[in-house]
């Protein structure tokens, strides 16, 4: 890292070879085949491996394969295909695949993988390859992909299963082709570590599929160094502090900025100058200033949890704010503050892009130097028609932000007094946290058009119990319900905290749900610009969530998946 190779005049020509797949398979079980640790995961889907197996049967070329034959013995933490490999001897030459992983991977996969993704088989009738699923056909016409490059296994398939004659001539040549395909190779000899993560790295860099955070790992990668790792150890900053964890090209975001360089894709692309020391550096700066961001938004923001920020690039930009500037007054504390609240009113993070993270880092360092009050941003003031028009959605960041502004009046059950346990309701795991007002069926009772009962004007906090007990009544029925049971002044108090003044109440108590959207609107936008404050007089011009969000829903995200920064353009 930091210049360029001296060792290139000695690299020896690549040598060219061919190898059949079973070959391959059994090359890579054996441990002679191994993906270094700077190679990214598996990417591909179910769909692309189907083709690979395709192109392979009707003898179509698939592409060469890059290897590094060497004695050096570097991390190599990926499995592949779900299956264990035998550890490289100590000493002893392996080959260790620079292009071609996500082809190789599928081969292994498929003849020898473990796990649902794997499950695959050939229909002899129609001819096609296709995923074992509950749904697909079976018969002795489906033969498993894995018994392809098996003799035994195709003759005692066709004996028990006993197919007909053509069915059997067509298993056996699918056989013959898989056990006599030939992948071409290209194997490097002589080649350093540093070299070799860097042929990765411009193999890879005009692929679609290679995003940054692994094309920047290659191109900084030593022994000594791997940028995968010094980036878990920044989200374990967050993990430490429970509070979950942002994606990756955030922290490499973070570790740009701290090294001095900016948020944006060309300014990550300058790390690869840097030295091990200086990128060590960068991601220890970054740490440090990522918990304090954590400490400003648990406590101040009131937001326990990273899955609830409106934007993640919010976070890119408060840990740069903390490194330069680690101890705010309290008169800074302040600033910060609303500088969130306006950024995440409107959709300033939503498309991010270079020309607009220059003036936010410089904006950052005027402030942090003192030259400024505010910090400044170009973000536009919002509107109240916004919680009229935007659904609420998981992935949804005027959703996020309503949230974040029911959590910060502390809450409290409409019907136990209880104070909403905003730790789980941010967490987004328990859908009944969140209750619509008007109850959706009773909204589609009375004919109110999809997508209009589901706006986040209508939503609010509620215990699951409450909920429950609240179904699919009319406002005006389990509001007469609580008065009665409560009392009037203690029922309003705890609107109130639901941010629901007298207005949108006693719209409620009519059953009139666009009076009550209009006056929860209101309320809504008036205690965001109060949050705001008086760095709405730094801020831009124009409706920052545009004159009409969509009515469909975000795709739902499954449990447990990657943090995934869906706002960036750059």
């Amino acid at each position: 890292m930091g210049t360029a190779s001296t060792s290139a005049a000695r690299v020896r020509a690549p040598e060219p070879t061919i190898a059949p797949i079973a070959s391959l398979a059994s090359r890579v079980l054996s441990g002679d085949i191994v993906l270094p640790k700077f190679q990214r995961a598996f990417v591909w889907t179910p769909q692309q491996v189907l083709y690979l197996l395709d192109s392979v049967r009707r003898n179509y070329p698939i592409g060469s394969l890059l290897m590094w034959r060497t004695t050096a013995k570097l991390a190599s933490g990926h499995e592949i295909a779900g299956l264990d490999t035998v550890p490289q001897h100590e000493g002893a030459p392996v080959h260790y695949v620079l292009d071609g992983q996500q082809r190789l991977a599928s081969l292994v996969g498929a003849l020898h993988g473990s796990g649902a993704m794997w499950e695959i088989g050939y229909d002899l009738e129609r001819e096609e390859f296709l995923h074992l699923t509950e749904d697909a056909p079976t018969g002795p016409h489906i033969m498993p992909v894995r018994d392809v490059t098996s003799v035994s296994a195709i003759m005692s398939w066709i004996r028990r299963d006993s197919p007909d004659e053509e069915l059997q001539r067509r298993a056996q040549a699918l056989s013959e082709q898989f056990s006599h395909y030939q992948v071409p190779m290209v194997t490097l000899l002589d080649v350093s570590e540093e070299d070799s993560a860097r042929i990765f790295e411009r193999i890879n860099s005009t692929g679609t599929s290679m995003d940054i955070v692994d094309l920047i790992r290659a191109g900084t990668w030593s022994k000594d160094f791997d940028l995968k790792d010094e980036i878990e150890q920044l989200l374990q900053v967050l993990d430490a502090k429970k509070y979950g964890r942002v994606d990756a090209k955030t922290m490499l975001r973070t570790i740009s900025a701290a090294a001095g360089f900016g948020f944006s894709t060309k300014s990550i692309h300058e790390l690869r100058g840097l030295s091990r020391q200086q990128l060590q550096d960068a991601v220890a700066d970054a740490g440090k200033a990522a918990a304090r961001a954590v400490d400003f938004l648990s406590t101040q923001i009131r937001t326990p949890q990273a899955e609830a920020l409106p934007y993640y690039n919010q976070f890119a930009v408060l840990v740069e704010l903390f490194r330069q500037l680690p101890k705010p007054t309290a008169a800074q504390y302040e600033a910060v503050t609303r500088w969130f609240w306006l950024t995440a009113s409107g959709e300033y993070f939503k498309g991010w892009r270079e020309s607009q993270m220059g003036p936010d880092l410089s904006a950052v360092t005027e402030f942090a130097a003192g030259r400024s009050t505010e910090v400044e941003t170009a973000a536009a003031l919002p509107r109240a028609l916004l919680w009229q028009r935007a659904q609420f959605s998981r992935q949804n960041a005027p959703s996020k932000l309503l949230v974040l502004l029911m959590s910060y009046e502390k809450p409290v059950d409409l019907n136990t007094g209880l104070v909403i346990d905003i730790a789980e309701a941010l967490s987004w795991q328990n859908g009944k946290q969140f209750h619509h007002f008007f109850p959706r069926a009773y909204l589609k009772k009375e004919g109110v058009k999809a997508g209009k009962d589901n706006v986040c004007a209508n939503l609010i906090m509620l215990s699951a119990i409450t909920n429950n007990w609240v179904s699919d009544r009319r406002p005006s029925a389990y509001l007469k319900d609580l008065a009665d049971w409560h009392g009037e002044d203690v029922l309003r108090e705890r609107l109130r905290t639901c941010l629901i003044e007298e207005d949108a109440y006693q719209a409620a108590l009519r059953d009139d749900y666009d009076a009550f959207l209009r006056a929860r609107s209101e309320t809504l936008h008036r205690r965001l610009m109060e949050l705001i404050g008086s760095a709405a007089e730094s801020s831009g011009d124009g409706d920052s969530f545009g004159p009409s969000p969509d009515l469909e829903p975000d795709p739902p995200v499954a449990a447990g998946s990657e943090p995934l920064d869906r706002d960036s353009v750059d």
